[in-house]
């Protein structure tokens, strides 16, 4: 495991949530100099180190370079916090035979069988109403088992391992415990916020931003190592890769990473990327608005979401031509119809830069017949008027449970992003 790798672990074992994700990368910036700004209060941008963060689960950090960035642009990559998952509902507890299940919404598009028979912890944002009446929130994590979905066994299911039809309302509430008839989510997140914030013990819950998650920590895998597995790899993984380059960024280009909440559910949303978040950040960096529309005219914006990887059992479900391989570099994604938003001078510009840093590189099209998902990229690309492409590492079972990337394609796609943020030409511009 090479140490890029085993921080990239440490990131997602922390990372539970948006909200905790938000908290690791707020962390790592408060560490390496980076000045919080808050968006209710005035700002003076001068060369500097700065980060925002809104919702607590959408994140933008920024340097601010020596260089005017209305004569030499923004380098700027995108990513997403969110991951498909099982969010608990407000008012959650059903006892059914004396086992206490607790309903959920599936968020996202959750590939749903793998959920079952695994050891699932609750983690996310509590507000509450303190003993002096103020309302605030925090996050709990509960870190260990508390949950499970069990499967049904085959011999009440013959024909499962022919068809399996799961009903997201009836089939995958977790079950948390047996036997106490009086026990309900309320009062277990109650004790958890305690145990964690013993300062609002006894506060009175409010609300909650709360999700199931895979207590199978991440792990290096395969005979030579040559994978990573983990949840949350979509997007989380770009989430790191971006951070790792912003943090190593010199200090004479501006530079800027944008981690949006709510990508798998269509961005629509304060946080999200079809929101406001990202222009209006960006209209404080630079104020005058003739200088803004010339900055944004010579930045660039690259989209960093993980792409498809070929599958071995299931290579038909590639374009023959367009099958990219784990550990054979990172993605360039292309679709003619704008799913994603790279073009022939974005994708020329990045396919020269991993040229500039020896790292091969492949390209996606998902097959003529066939649906094709999105990302930010093109969001983004509309909210804000920037020249953009969508890039990507290679990777298995998009939105299980537990993924599967190639243990090399991380570090090689950081690569790219630093000597991206260290390009001086964008374009040529």
């Amino acid at each position: 495991m090479t140490e890029f790798n085993r921080q990239l672990l440490e990131f997602l074992t922390a990372s539970t949530t948006p909200f905790h994700a938000c908290a690791e990368m707020a962390a790592r910036l408060d560490a390496a100099g980076f000045t919080r700004l808050e968006e209710q209060e005035d700002w003076s941008i001068t060369p500097g180190r700065y980060y925002v963060l809104r919702n607590d689960s959408s994140l933008i950090a920024f340097v601010r370079g020596t260089e005017d960035p209305t004569t030499d642009g923004i380098r700027m990559v995108g990513a997403h916090t969110d991951s498909p998952c099982l969010r608990l509902k407000p008012n959650p507890d059903t006892v059914v035979h004396g086992y206490l299940k607790l309903g959920v919404e599936v968020y996202g598009g959750v590939l749903l069988n793998p959920w079952y028979d695994r050891d699932l912890s609750l983690a996310g944002r509590v507000t509450f109403r303190d003993a002096d009446g103020s309302v605030t929130s925090a996050l709990i994590d509960f870190k260990r088992p508390v949950a499970v979905i069990p499967s049904l066994a085959i011999h009440l299911d013959r024909g499962v391992n022919d068809s399996k039809s799961i009903n997201s309302q009836r089939d995958i509430p977790p079950v948390v415990l047996q036997g106490d008839s009086s026990a309900n989510a309320s009062d277990l997140i109650k004790q958890q916020l305690a145990a964690e914030h013993p300062e609002h013990a006894g506060a009175e819950l409010l609300a909650w931003e709360l999700s199931f998650y895979d207590c199978n920590p991440p792990a290096m895998t395969g005979l030579n190592e040559d994978f990573i597995a983990s949840a949350r790899l979509d997007n989380l993984l770009s989430c790191f890769i971006g951070l790792k380059a912003l943090l190593e960024a010199g200090d004479t280009h501006s530079t800027l990473l944008v981690c949006n909440d709510h990508e798998e559910v269509g961005s629509n949303s304060a946080s999200g990327a079809a929101g406001p978040f990202l222009g209006s950040i960006l209209s404080r960096v630079v104020t005058d608005p003739s200088a803004h529309d010339r900055t944004i005219a010579r930045s660039l914006l690259i989209s960093a979401d993980n792409a498809h990887g070929i599958h071995p059992n299931f290579a038909d479900r590639h374009d023959g031509n367009h099958g990219p391989l784990l550990n054979a570099g990172p993605v360039i994604k292309v679709n003619a119809n704008q799913r994603y938003a790279s073009n022939s001078e974005t994708a020329g510009y990045f396919a020269n830069l991993c040229k500039s840093r020896d790292v091969p590189c492949q390209t996606f099209v998902t097959r003529t017949d066939m649906a094709c998902g999105s990302t930010i990229g093109p969001i983004t690309a509309t909210e804000i008027g920037a020249p953009t492409l969508d890039v990507g590492v290679p990777q298995f079972a998009m939105h299980s449970i537990r993924e599967l990337a190639g243990a090399r394609d991380p570090e090689n796609l950081a690569r790219v992003f630093d000597a991206f943020y260290a390009d001086a030409t964008l374009l040529g511009r």
